[in-house]
Order: C-alpha cells, then sequence, then structure tokens
C-alpha cells in the first residue's frame, strides 16, 4: 500500500536527498507546509512571513518500509531540540514538524516522538500536527542535489549512505 508523510527538517534539499536513499521510498518532493500563504514562492516563504516550513513529501510503500522506521530516520537527520533553526539555517521556515494525512498514523508517530524524547535531555521543538496545506516548491528545488552534487547542504555525506544502508521494515499494524 503506498502511504504519504511529509517531514520538515530544515533546508529541503538536504532532507530530500536523504529520504531519497531510504529503500521503500518511492518518490519525493520539496515545498512548503503549513503555512497561511496560498501557493507561495521560494522567495516568499524565505521572508518568514507566510508561515511555511520548507517540507519533504515522502510518498512511500508501506509494505517495504514502515511509518515507525521513516520517523526514527526522519530524527537522525535533525537536531529535535533545536527552535526553527538546523545547521547555519535559522527561520521559521527552517522549523522541523512531521505533518501526517491519515489521522490513524497519529498514534505510531507520538510513540516515536515519546522514544525521541527519552534521548534527549531537552525539550522536542518538532511540531507534530496534521497537513494543512502543502505547495510544491519551483522546479529548480527538485532534486536539488542530484542535479548539484556540490550544493550546499547541512546535512553530513555519511548521513546519506547511512540512509542507503539502513535496512527498513515495514510496520506490521500499518500494511
Amino acid at each position: 500500500m503506498t502511504k504519504d508523510i511529509y517531514y520538515a527538517g530544515g533546508c529541503f534539499w538536504g532532507a530530500e536527498h536523504f529520504f531519497k536513499q531510504i529503500e521503500g521510498v518511492l518518490s519525493t518532493e520539496v515545498g512548503f507546509a503549513n503555512g497561511h500563504t496560498a501557493n507561495p514562492s521560494y522567495r516568499e516563504v524565505y521572508t518568514d512571513t507566510t508561515g511555511h516550513a520548507e517540507t519533504v513529501h515522502v510518498h512511500y510503500d508501506s509494505g517495504r518500509v514502515g511509518l515507525r522506521f521513516l520517523t526514527r530516520m526522519f530524527f537522525k537527520a535533525i537536531d529535535p531540540t533545536s527552535l526553527n533553526r538546523q545547521g547555519e539555517d535559522e527561520g521559521t521556515r527552517y522549523r522541523t514538524g512531521v505533518y501526517y494525512v491519515d489521522p490513524a498514523d497519529l498514534p505510531l508517530i507520538r510513540e516515536v516522538f515519546a522514544e525521541e524524547q527519552l534521548r534527549q535531555e531537552k525539550p522536542l521543538a518538532v511540531e507534530l500536527l496534521p497537513l494543512q496545506n502543502f505547495y510544491p516548491a519551483e522546479e529548480y528545488h527538485q532534486d536539488y542535489l542530484d542535479k548539484n552534487p556540490e550544493g550546499y547542504c547541512h546535512l553530513p555525506l555519511d548521513l546519506f549512505r547511512f540512509a542507503r544502508e539502513a535496512r527498513p521494515e515495514p510496520d506490521p499494524e500499518r500494511k
């Protein structure tokens, strides 16, 4: 069964590239989520006045990779206690969040959040909300690091290899 989840993990170039490495992820698309401006441009979102977060839409095969695994991987790619900042990127557009479309996914996501909170000394600064809206970013942002292998990314290269080599499992209760 194919499913969708949306992750805001700072700059969407690296976050998208990270999720593309995971077996069972069928496609990704970068864009802007949960803001109050319809169909914003990157330039508008960059002003931090639209309320949008840079977000990756992850379309996946739940028979090959589970939401629990994907969300645990998400936490490996972010600093979950940093508010509105990942790496050198700062602003509300770089906030972290998990935005779900299926309310049945919420209990499982909450479990992963609780597991992660136990590993942290400070409170998590990661939003957990239903997806209100998502607008795809301009084409040049899609697959940016594939098109620009030397392009900027706040994530270490080792993290991409880790994602490629990870062996996902589907969530038994979510097939």
